[in-house]
């Protein structure tokens, strides 16, 4: 149990455990940001995905701070699963992490890739932090409430969806999906005023944020791909569930999600 759990009940074990996992974050994309100033390799995983030094690195560093800080919880992370395997009994508590989401981004040097960290209990994210190094930005949050961005003075600038707009949404995707026939079947009607195409977690962020509404997903994700984004949007009056509007749970089989939509601040939109 960390010292903060053992003086302060819950509230205060999540504020340490965010400023650990904060740190940790902001640690890694350091260590990203200087593979990324120079020349590197690439080789792909068994799944096909890239996977740099950087990956490597950065979860090192990422589950070595975490385990030194809040030993009595584990973490499961990409590359880990990658080359060990994933626990055959999910954990009541843990985290979920993703070194580096959005390798391709990084390969590609667009800028658009992220640092996630997720708390997961009983299948619920309830704590997230999203660094996005090539940005200096930092995302996070530890229940309702508490979404927002913590600037290079060390304010916090709080998040909060926003209302729906009438005269239409923007809406989040990445740039490979763009011509993806699912995603305007998914819109239908509804009045788009826009869209934000930007790579990995931050998507999340922005519709966090209000620049974006609505954020939909066909194609597969791991839960590490999510968790930490779907506590920071839920934490700033956000929703992400299933395609049909069903829950998303964490712990699932292979730890593999389906598609999901993120949305802003109307619950309601009608699904297809």
């Amino acid at each position: 149990m960390s010292a903060a759990a053992a003086s302060g009940g819950a509230s205060s074990d999540l504020d340490f455990l965010l400023a650990v996992a904060k740190a940790a974050a902001v640690k890694a994309g350091e260590v990203i940001m200087g593979v990324y100033a120079g020349d590197f390799d690439s080789r792909h995983k068994l799944d096909a995905s890239p996977v740099t030094i950087a990956d490597e690195l950065a979860e090192t560093l990422i589950l070595d701070s975490l385990a030194a800080q809040a030993p009595d919880i584990p973490a499961i992370s990409e590359e880990a699963a990658e080359a060990n395997g994933l626990p055959s009994v999910v954990p009541e508590r843990y985290w979920l992490v993703d070194p580096l989401d959005g390798t391709k981004e990084f390969i590609k040097r667009n800028g658009e890739f992220t640092v996630n960290i997720g708390l997961i209990e009983r299948g619920r994210p309830i704590l997230g932090v999203i660094a996005v190094p090539a940005l200096g930005q930092l995302y996070a949050a530890a229940g309702p409430g508490t979404a927002h961005e913590q600037l290079p003075d060390g304010t916090r600038r709080p998040l909060a969806v926003r209302s729906y707009p009438t005269d239409g949404i923007i809406v989040a995707h990445s740039r490979s999906h763009q011509t993806d026939a699912r995603l305007d079947t998914f819109l239908g009607d509804r009045p788009v005023a826009g869209r934000l195409m930007a790579g990995s977690a931050l998507k999340f962020c922005r519709v966090a944020e209000g620049a974006a509404d609505l954020y939909p997903r066909f194609s597969p994700t791991m839960e590490w791909d999510t968790a930490a984004g779907q506590a920071i949007l839920e934490a700033a009056g956000g929703s992400l569930t299933m395609l049909d509007g069903a829950p998303f749970r964490y712990g699932k089989p292979g730890f593999l999600n389906p598609g999901f939509v993120a949305m802003g601040g109307r619950p309601s939109v009608p699904y297809l």
